[in-house]
């Protein structure tokens, strides 16, 4: 029994985390899982009578979290994957900078540092590609690329990171995941995301409105996510070890006016309008590539956007989700307490 990994996922309740712990249990890994709950944890309602998983409610900016929240009768965790954050602009700037700071700066610094005291030897971070800004000359941008944050939430996660790049060093091996735009179904599934939101709003309105017409975003479906840090979890650590990946596709990378193709395609009634708007928020016009993670840990991706709509199309369709619009569906929309 004591031959299985134990994993540690803090934000295990949300939309990677979710699905993130259904794999891992499924791979035969003991899995924690730390969460405050903001979005209330039915996602994790399936795994509560299996063997191997463990949940503990707790807020990862508290000083001995992590230490105060895991089984005594299991061994230390081998890994901590931390998805626990404020997540997206709007939710950043919903909550102001001191407090996305706490959330997303300060709670890596303690989640990384309780890691290593409890000699946990990988530490995965997910990240953001929003911290390329805007593409230059419209090159695809690489891990190398210089950053340029048009948001809070980008410069907290590029805080993060340089935190973590300081640690390389450590006993506790650091890998970061810069990922593309999510989309997709999960056991905590978001509506605030373009592709996710798009259908909604062509399935619930018949209407689409599009604002940033030309701009060009990654697309990632939450499932390969999930599968891209398995291979992090995986790798060998001399490649892993310090490493910034970005995580999607290279087929991934799409104008808004193709994403509003693949919806049309399948909801052909939608009626479209296109608006300007200029406002000082996560302005991204961006091609990334994926080499990297395709050379380095042989990622390969298994879904694609027009999958992804289909997907959610049929989960409003079948009534599989009855309340979409409802605000647990968001992350901007809520109180942090």
């Amino acid at each position: 029994m004591n031959d299985k990994r134990h994993i540690l996922v803090t934000g295990g309740a949300g939309f990677i985390g979710s699905m993130l712990t259904a794999e891992l249990l499924r791979a035969g890994n003991r899995v924690t899982v730390l969460d405050k709950l903001i979005f209330g944890g039915e996602s994790l309602l399936a795994y509560m009578s299996h063997p191997d998983f463990y949940f503990a409610r707790a807020d990862v900016t508290e000083m001995r979290a992590i230490h105060n929240s895991l089984r005594r009768d299991w061994p230390q965790p081998d890994a901590t994957v931390h998805l626990a954050a404020i997540v997206g602009f709007p939710a950043c700037q919903a909550i102001g900078k001191q407090a996305a700071w706490r959330y997303n700066v300060d709670a890596t610094r303690q989640v990384f540092e309780q890691s290593t005291d409890l000699g946990v030897s990988r530490f995965v971070f997910a990240s953001t590609y929003s911290n390329y800004g805007l593409s230059q000359n419209g090159q695809a941008v690489t891990e190398n690329s210089p950053l340029n944050p048009q948001s809070l939430y980008a410069e907290t996660k590029i805080a993060s990171e340089e935190y973590l790049l300081d640690q390389k060093d450590a006993s506790c091996a650091p890998l970061i995941f810069r990922l593309a735009t999510l989309y997709g179904i999960s056991p905590r599934t978001r509506f605030d995301l373009i592709v996710n939101q798009f259908v909604l709003d062509a399935y619930t309105k018949r209407e689409l409105i599009i604002y940033q017409r030309g701009y060009s975003r990654s697309f990632v479906h939450v499932q390969d996510v999930v599968r891209g840090i398995l291979l992090g979890l995986a790798a060998p650590e001399e490649k892993i070890r310090g490493q910034v990946f970005n995580l999607g596709i290279d087929d991934g990378n799409y104008t808004k006016d193709e994403i509003v193709g693949l919806v049309i395609k399948r909801l052909p009634e939608t009626v479209v309008r296109y608006k300007d708007l200029t406002f000082g928020g996560d302005m991204r016009d961006i091609r990334v590539s994926f080499e990297k993670i395709q050379r380095e840990l042989g990622f390969h991706a298994r879904l694609n956007v027009d999958d992804g709509v289909r997907e959610v199309v049929h989960a409003l369709r079948s009534g599989l989700i009855r309340n979409p619009t409802d605000e647990h569906y968001r992350n901007a929309q809520f109180i942090v307490q």
